[in-house]
């Protein structure tokens, strides 16, 4: 398995309802898209925990609560999951998570495998058990995409075929020079933007793109920022990394410096003098600043899917750090 399929995570939660469209086509008359959807990760780690040795997962799941239009407060369960390497026991995990999830929640679960590898011969399709009498035959949706039609792809106005093509370019990457490389992803990044798709959307889209294909020579990387900059025509168009931890800076940071300046209010009063209070805000920020570094983290943890390294080089910390942000959300 490629190690960017850990991005999956995030990218789902970001176009789930062109997801749901994608796979459905009669999805606005089966969901009710407005009610949103819930993402149960913590349920689906409660009920298949991961070694505690095991940083970074051999496959990429979701458990997400979706409501339907049956006139009632109704909701199925849609289960994902993303596979990038040949598993001889694939179907009967699919199983296993299917019987697991339908016992805990009593209520529909559809199943839906996302191949992202390059073996064609890999495509479990089903899960047969059959012994002295005893027989079952579990079937799933599975997309294979290294067999899907890039052309038709191309005219979908569907953002998640955009997604699909990303991956597509990746299988192909191994046997691309940079400059041939750096000439498709340019491309694509280049319809991405002329799209009439939100602007959240474009950039869940964008980052994905960026982290999901690899140059061998690491000054494609800014090079390929640059070119986007060119293409936004604004001079302040920030990088694609940033974009990532906007919303991760805005909610985590901001978060972290309104705690410590009210604990450094508090003990300012405490102390009851002009310095006390001063020397109450200047810990205060400090501890602030700390804490808004940890919700940066946790955000890039939970709503990305990074590993260690990832969100490290990103959030601008030590792999320490984050290991030690990683161990208390799993408290």
């Amino acid at each position: 398995m490629k190690r960017d399929d850990t991005l999956w995570k995030g990218i789902l939660e970001n176009l789930f309802d062109d997801f749901l469209h994608f796979f459905f086509p009669d999805a606005d008359k089966l969901f009710d898209m407005k009610k949103g959807f819930e993402f149960l990760d913590k349920e689906l780690e409660q009920l298949f925990p991961a070694p505690e040795n095991m940083q970074d997962p051999k496959f990429v799941d979701k458990l997400v609560k979706v409501f339907t239009k049956g006139g009632k407060e109704e909701w199925l369960l849609v289960h994902v999951e993303i596979q990038g390497y040949d598993d001889k026991d694939f179907a009967k995990r699919m199983f296993v998570y299917w019987y697991r999830i339908l016992d805990k929640y009593g209520k529909q679960v559809t199943a839906i495998a996302i191949f992202t590898d390059n073996n064609k011969k890999f495509k479990p399709e089903k899960y047969e058990y059959d012994y002295l009498g005893t027989k079952n035959i579990f079937q799933f949706n599975t997309y294979k995409i290294i067999e899907q039609d890039e052309k038709v792809l191309e005219k979908s106005k569907n953002p998640f075929a955009t997604l699909i093509l990303t991956v597509l370019l990746a299988l192909k990457s191994g046997k691309l020079a940079d400059d041939e490389l750096f000439k498709l992803k340019f491309s694509l990044a280049k319809k991405l933007l002329e799209r009439q798709f939100s602007k959240p959307k474009i950039r869940g889209l964008m980052n994905f793109l960026k982290f999901y294909l690899h140059f061998a020579d690491p000054k494609y990387n800014l090079n390929f920022d640059k070119a986007i900059e060119v293409i936004t025509k604004n001079k302040k168009t920030m990088g694609i990394e940033e974009m990532i931890l906007e919303r991760a800076r805005k909610e985590g940071l901001e978060m972290g410096l309104e705690k410590g300046i009210e604990t450094g209010l508090k003990k300012g009063r405490m102390k009851g003098r002009e310095e006390g209070l001063e020397e109450g805000m200047e810990k205060g920020l400090e501890k602030g600043i700390q804490k808004g570094k940890a919700e940066v983290v946790s955000n890039l943890i939970i709503k990305m899917g990074m590993t260690d390294a990832q969100a490290a080089d990103i959030a601008g910390v030590s792999v320490d750090f984050v290991k030690k942000v990683r161990k208390k959300l799993k408290k």
